[in-house]
């Protein structure tokens, strides 16, 4: 039992507030449908808690930075066969909330699952979120919280201001996210989850350093 369902059912009020969140829950499963009726995918949209998230267009900087990690992942693992990327555009479908992480990875057991008539994602290995301002409170929130919950191995925060890469790994104790580095341009930076890739930071953010990181990848 989780701590907080314990604090729960050591109040007089349990019944009355599982039955408030039960019903909450209700009316969430009813708009999580709405939203993917209403839903296209000329939009980058996501459903949070209940509410339809749309997102605005992304700067250039957002932009490059997912182009320049998704496709120096992408080259490594196509190489390699050790799964699959997926860039921008794949729904993951969790317990509650839907989300469009900027990149994803699956490892090959659940790529193998994954159908060309595929819509909706299951949890990935490997998530990579870039920040902007009018979503790192969410990609350090619920997210955060979201994504360790459902077993997201490995995630990543790349901040395209700072030009910095965060990541985290689940904790086996705690089964949350622990820091595992905060990685600058002029170091590099390697994935625990997507064995042996291990890329310059700057190849994120600088173009001239990103065909350099690739050319190594691809004649490695």
């Amino acid at each position: 039992m989780t701590e907080l369902a314990a604090q729960l059912l050591e109040s007089p009020k349990a019944p009355q507030i599982i039955q408030q969140v039960q019903a909450i829950l209700v009316t969430e499963r009813r708009n999580r449908q709405f939203f993917y009726k209403w839903r296209s995918d000329d939009m980058k949209a996501e459903f949070i808690n209940g509410e339809i998230v749309v997102h605005s267009p992304a700067l250039e900087r957002h932009n490059a930075a997912v182009l320049r990690l998704g496709m120096l992942m992408n080259a490594f693992v196509d190489d390699r066969e050790i799964g699959m990327v997926r860039i921008e555009k794949a729904l993951v479908e969790l317990s509650r909330n839907s989300y469009e992480p900027d990149i994803v990875f699956f490892a090959n057991e659940k790529a193998a699952l994954i159908i060309p008539d595929q819509l909706y994602y299951p949890a990935p290995d490997l998530i990579v979120e870039v920040l902007s301002k009018s979503t790192q409170q969410n990609d350090r929130g619920v997210k955060f919280e979201d994504y360790a919950a459902h077993g997201v191995t490995e995630y990543w925060l790349v901040d395209p201001v700072r030009e910095t890469i965060e990541t985290f790994s689940i904790d086996a104790d705690t089964t949350e996210y622990a820091a595992t580095g905060l990685f600058r341009v002029g170091q590099s930076v390697g994935s625990q989850v997507v064995a042996g890739f291990t890329i310059p930071v700057k190849a994120v953010f600088d173009a001239g350093a990103n065909v350099i990181a690739l050319r190594a990848i691809l004649t490695a």
